[in-house]
């Protein structure tokens, strides 16, 4: 498996494997044997870089990530992600970044995850009610205490990211990127480049629609996030076929499927870019280690960017609520 590097000294696969789909946002959740077992391929497969978060489940996302790679632990990096405060009975409270419910937080996920160092831990979304300053230094005591070992951010603006930086050096940053949601490259993948930051794209493969494999008959599951955003809707998912059409046509030059060719594009972006494609197959899993195998040219990437100028993406990424929370 090939390596890549966030930020100055974080070696990890090129590619990762999101977990959040392993026991969220489904119905039926998959078997959680089943999907041990996944992850535990995964490393044999090479994947070293392996992303959870607390509201996943909430916490059941954490528990599985942990008790699957705790055999393997030296071989692998985790990362997780705070940010959201929870009931008594673990129900999402909303936002919160505040100093001490980050630590709090971080003695469940480090008891969850069975290590006794978090590899990467981000703030899963930015709380517009705490400095991000305050935010950084307590991820900062985490690390001279020696629980955590580095610092991430998510969905999070240009600005945010330098005043972050200058308090607590931030190794990567990760938001939703790819051939149908290319918002980072107006000023994020600059800052990160002149920083020195990693950039973790999640969705890579557009919640499964770059796959090909979904359309306008397509039916979600009500706990699905995707039955709940605009670019979903029947409407949107068939209006958006020429992108599809764009990634099957170059598939076919290059004798890959629509999947790879999305990922190969993000690879070829930044060599500081790790794409984090969830998977709950051992085919897709393989399928998208199969792009780090394809070579797009230049003119390949010309006329990918030629065709995609051409195609104006319908729907919204996230309702008006949710979109608020993002790029502060």
């Amino acid at each position: 498996m090939q390596k890549r590097t966030l930020g100055n000294n974080l070696e990890v696969s090129a590619l990762g494997l999101g977990c959040m789909r392993m026991s969220h946002d489904e119905s039926p959740l998959p078997d959680k044997q089943e999907m041990i077992q996944l992850i535990q391929s995964a490393v044999e497969r090479g994947i070293t870089f392996f992303d959870t978060a607390q509201v996943y489940g909430p916490f059941t996302n954490e528990a599985l990530v942990g008790e699957a790679l705790a055999p393997l632990r030296e071989h692998v990096v985790i990362a997780t992600k705070f940010g959201y405060q929870f009931g008594p009975n673990g129900e999402n409270m909303g936002l919160s970044s505040r100093p001490e419910y980050i630590k709090q937080g971080v003695e469940g996920s480090l008891k969850r995850l069975r290590v006794e160092t978090i590899d990467v831990l981000y703030q899963h979304r930015v709380d517009p009610n705490v400095p991000i300053e305050d935010v950084a230094g307590a991820v900062k005591e985490l690390i001279k205490e020696g629980k955590v070992k580095h610092f991430g951010l998510s969905e999070a603006g240009a600005q945010t990211i330098r005043r972050a930086h200058a308090v607590q050096p931030v190794t990567a940053v990760q938001s939703e990127y790819s051939l149908w949601w290319r918002t980072v490259e107006e000023n994020v993948l600059s800052v990160c480049e002149e920083l020195g930051i990693g950039f973790v794209p999640y969705s890579p493969l557009g919640r499964g629609y770059l796959t090909g494999t979904l359309n306008e008959h397509t039916a979600f599951a009500s706990v699905d996030v995707r039955s709940r955003l605009p670019r979903y809707t029947p409407e949107a998912l068939k209006a958006n076929r020429g992108v599809i059409d764009l990634l099957t046509r170059i598939g076919e030059q290059k004798g890959a499927t629509p999947a790879q060719i999305a990922l190969a594009w993000l690879l070829v972006q930044k060599p500081w870019i790790v794409p984090i494609p969830g998977s709950r197959k051992v085919e897709r899993l393989e399928e998208n280690i199969g792009a780090l195998t394809v070579h797009l040219s230049p003119d390949d990437l010309q006329e990918i960017q030629r065709a995609i100028a051409m195609i104006t993406i319908q729907g919204d990424r996230y309702p008006e609520n949710l979109q608020r929370m993002t790029n502060l």
